[in-house]
């Protein structure tokens, strides 16, 4: 029941696997993205802002590969303000001047009271065992309930021991002829419910099991995925089900033991839980994770009872690996090396050549001892003028342009000329020929004017040391 203007939700509680298709229909109706207040959820179906043509018949069809399942609700809405929107009766004459409550308790739609005792809607059974199929309902007025079979109106008869208590309708001694569609109709002034039972009678048969369906079929899987096989077999008693894999040539020395079929050699693989299904079939599933390339070849579902066996093979292809092998190493890498290590190494080396470096250049600056003859004539004291002894190698001049003038001292150039005269006069004989084979490498003239207004100029001379 949900009130006028309320919002109201329906559960669906199905689970399958696969996950099954959710459908939900109105009064025979499907609900669509079109029907503004009505929102499909994963788990049941919600209604917003409840209207009186909200009440009717609710039903969520659960589907998936395997069968179906319902789940019916009947909706009562109840309108606070006065009148009654329950059903077609609700309408004023004389009974107008009543209260809600008076029509509310006089007229109530049926519902079904044990939802979960009929969720069960497809039902096999082997000749001479019987059924029950019940549908227990309330209303008010009490509702009257009549059975059909594949829409034909059951006989009091046809109905027997079902009639006497109401709700239920047993069948026994089951033959071929019981098979079909069973409907319950449940109606009241208020309103009518119903629903449809499948009932199969199957003929006991001393044969082997059979292999119903498609399944397995032919599948294909990435490297690393996961998939799975799935088998159906009919059979009067539970079957044995087991899942083989075909051993290639190449492959029989990795398997402890192998079973020979046909021209083939298997190996038999770990299986699970085998379902029974409301039809009287087996089911059962071969679930294989992290594919690898070995896992690719021929699967058998193989089904069997005391009277024989079936079986029935599929292909598994296994997709090459595309993922590069470096990637699952880079994280042993990373986790060795922390990025603190990794800057670090590479700043201290280029710290370290730096001061290598810079103490490289700053003992450039500074001469280096005079090794030469010419330089010992030139600092000896009895061969130079005083103002020259006294005088130490400078560093080069900015005006110098040679890589090579990595010593230079200045003289006037007068200073010059009296100093290589005192060379020839006196050492000339002792001194080996060409003793300065490049004296100078740089000349330049200087201007100096003066405030009073003298003009002073010299020249420079830059030599090796």
């Amino acid at each position: 029941m949900a009130r006028l203007g309320s919002a109201i939700k329906l559960p669906c509680p199905v689970e399958g696997d696969p996950p099954p298709l959710i459908m939900w229909t109105k009064d025979g109706r499907n609900i669509h993205s079109g029907w503004i207040r009505f929102r499909m959820l994963r788990m049941g179906l919600k209604i917003k802002e409840v209207e009186a043509d909200d009440t009717g018949t609710y039903i969520c069809k659960a589907t998936n590969g395997f069968g179906s399942v319902n789940i019916n609700y009947t909706l009562i809405v109840i309108d606070d303000s006065g009148s009654d929107k329950t059903g077609p009766g609700a309408a004023g004459g004389a009974e107008s001047d009543q209260g809600t409550d008076g029509l509310a308790e006089k007229l109530v739609r049926p519902r079904f009271t044990q939802p979960a005792k009929m969720r069960k809607r497809v039902i096999a059974r082997p000749v001479g065992s019987s059924v029950r199929l019940k549908c227990t309902a309330s209303g008010n007025p009490r509702p009257d309930i009549v059975w059909l079979k594949d829409d034909r109106l059951l006989t009091e008869q046809e109905v027997g021991e079902g009639r006497q208590k109401k709700w239920t309708l047993s069948l026994k001694n089951l033959t071929p002829e019981h098979s079909g569609r069973y409907t319950c109709r449940v109606s009241n002034r208020a309103g009518e419910i119903n629903a449809t039972y499948k009932v199969e009678v199957i003929q006991r048969t001393n044969s082997k099991p059979i292999l119903t369906g498609t399944h397995p079929v032919n599948t294909t899987v990435d490297y690393g995925g996961t998939t799975s096989f799935q088998c159906k077999v009919r059979s009067d008693v539970k079957p044995i089900i087991q899942w083989l894999k075909r051993v290639e040539s190449n492959e029989e020395s990795r398997y402890n033991s192998t079973i020979e079929v046909g021209d083939h050699q298997f190996v038999v693989l770990p299986t699970g839980e085998v379902w029974s299904r409301p039809d009287g079939s087996y089911l059962n599933k071969l679930l294989i994770t992290r594919a690898k390339e070995e896992d690719a070849g021929m699967y058998i579902c193989l089904g069997a009872n005391t009277m024989g066996y079936s079986f029935r093979s599929a292909f598994l292809t296994v997709l090459p690996d595309t993922e590069p092998p470096i990637t699952p190493m880079l994280p042993p890498a990373s986790s060795s090396l922390p990025w603190p290590v990794i800057i670090g190494i590479p700043a201290g080396i280029v710290f370290i050549f730096g001061t290598v470096l810079l103490w490289f250049c700053q003992s450039r600056k500074h001469c280096p001892p005079p090794s030469s003859p010419a330089a010992q004539v030139l600092q000896s004291p009895h061969r130079l003028p005083y103002r020259e002894r006294d005088r130490g190698c400078v560093a080069p001049s900015s005006s110098s342009s040679s890589p090579e003038k990595d010593c230079m001292s200045s003289m006037h150039y007068e200073e010059y000329l009296a100093q290589q005269q005192l060379l020839l006069t006196q050492g000339g004989s002792t001194i080996p020929p060409k003793i300065y084979p490049k004296i100078y490498t740089d000349i330049h003239t200087h201007t100096h004017s003066h405030v009073d207004g003298k003009v002073h100029q010299h020249q420079h001379i830059h030599f090796q040391c």
